[in-house]
């Protein structure tokens, strides 16, 4: 099949990539000239798991291909994917003028019949708007070309998206006929072969059910904060208290852990997104609200527990920090918890030393210019001289490390654990004043 995605973010890479290994000729559009080129060489600018390699595969095998000509992708496609950015705007709504603009675009250069796919994230009536600015540029070249648009919401895990593209666990289709549906069945049926994963429903209901996802985890993830706040006053364990609950199969173990906040591109803005949604249909929802002020909070744990430890005044004291990504397994510095504590800590006049196994370049594009920053190569360089360890990442790395050295290397043997990677118990035998989240 002849497939167009256009954007080539995480989203729309992976889309591509996945696509193009299973046999399908595709063509990936940006208007970033210089990713295009890197693209066009096999080079991924971005970090995740197995993507390079079945770029570079794909490329190879002529399967897959790069342009910045949208006029080409649209004459190209007989599926094409919107898979644009729908960045935040200051109220917390999805800006939706990139996807409209790939909409108009489309329309303009539409030459037969074609099935348009919406894989960007956005609000509810999106498809019904994507729909209606094609028929309005249609309409004004006097066009009379049959298509249709289908909502397709991803569901893809940073540093896990390959495999959740292709090994998905439901495949969403939002559309208002059979033939799409139809359609849509055959270009996914190399990834639905062992069972049924595809759930058919109406395009607004497919729009909404990627955001409830989304608020869904973060959620989870917010409660169990809330609970460590309250388990850490009151002597209990929150580790204990979640492999407690977690045991029930209603509640499950997964998004139950306790940390320093949820961050990256999807869970902040689609929770603000909706709550933005709600209000404009006049609907209160005010656990949505609740989700993210205390994940807000959260993120400022780790420097609370910092100046509980070494005081208000930081200037002059060096802070290691490992792990600057949102999450392992990815270099998305994108709202981050390591840099609501990097900020606050400057703030209060300290260094920071920090690393993180793939997010450097990140940080040095983003904090390139900061002082009191330094990035260093190797974890331990990071604890050199420094008054604390602060853990962000939960990198499988930082889990058995080098206690001795650690100890050997701090100025005073102080662990804040955003993360709860540490037995409490071992870290202290082995000497050090370790603060966790939730944990007494």
């Amino acid at each position: 099949m002849k497939v167009t995605v256009v954007g080539t973010g995480y989203v729309g890479l992976v889309t591509g990539a996945c696509l193009a290994q299973v046999g399908n000729q595709v063509l990936c559009v940006d208007v970033d000239t210089d990713k295009v080129a890197r693209l066009q060489t096999g080079d991924v600018p971005i970090h995740e798991p197995d993507l390079p390699a079945m770029v570079q595969e794909g490329i190879a095998g002529g399967r897959l291909r790069f342009t910045t000509d949208v006029a080409e992708g649209v004459t190209h496609g007989d599926f094409l994917f919107i898979a644009v950015g729908t960045p935040p705007d200051e109220d917390g709504s999805a800006d939706l003028r990139h996807v409209l603009a790939v909409a108009g675009d489309i329309g303009r250069h539409l030459q037969r019949p074609v099935t348009v796919i919406n894989k960007s994230t956005v609000p509810v009536g999106t498809a019904q708007k994507v729909r209606a600015r094609i028929a309005a540029v249609l309409q004004d070249r006097a066009a009379d070309i049959v298509f249709d648009v289908v909502s397709n919401p991803e569901f893809l895990k940073e540093g896990a998206a390959v495999a959740d593209f292709m090994k998905p666990d439901r495949i969403i289709i939002g559309a208002d006929n059979v033939a799409a549906v139809e359609r849509m069945r055959a270009l996914y049926a190399p990834f639905n072969r062992n069972h049924d994963r595809l759930i058919i429903m109406d395009p607004p209901s497919a729009e909404l059910t990627k955001y409830a996802a989304n608020v869904m985890l973060a959620t989870k993830i917010s409660l169990m904060n809330e609970l460590a706040g309250l388990a850490e006053r009151m002597g209990a364990d929150i580790e204990q208290v979640r492999r407690g609950i977690g045991a029930d199969p209603r509640i499950g173990y997964a998004f139950i852990y306790p940390g320093c906040g949820y961050g990256g591109s999807c869970f902040p803005k689609d929770v603000r997104a909706l709550e933005h949604s709600a209000r404009q249909y006049d609907f209160d929802a005010p656990l949505l609200a609740a989700v993210e002020k205390v994940n807000d909070r959260q993120k400022g744990l780790l420097e609370q527990k910092v100046v509980s430890a070494l005081g208000e005044d930081l200037t002059g004291k060096t802070i290691a920090v490992w792990g600057l990504a949102f999450k392992p397994n990815t270099d998305d510095m994108r709202e981050a918890p390591s840099r609501v504590l990097m900020e606050a800590l400057w703030r209060r006049g300290a260094q920071v030393q920090a690393y993180d196994p793939v997010a450097m370049e990140e940080a040095r594009r983003i904090y390139g210019g900061e002082r009191a920053l330094r990035l260093c190569p190797d974890p331990y360089m990071a604890c050199e001289g420094a008054e604390a360890l602060v853990i962000c990442t939960e990198w499988q790395q930082f889990r058995s490390p080098d206690f001795v050295r650690m100890h050997s290397l701090l100025r005073q043997s102080l662990i804040v654990d955003g993360r709860n990677i540490y037995d409490p118990a071992v870290v202290r035998a082995e000497g050090f004043v370790y603060h966790a989240i939730g944990r007494p």
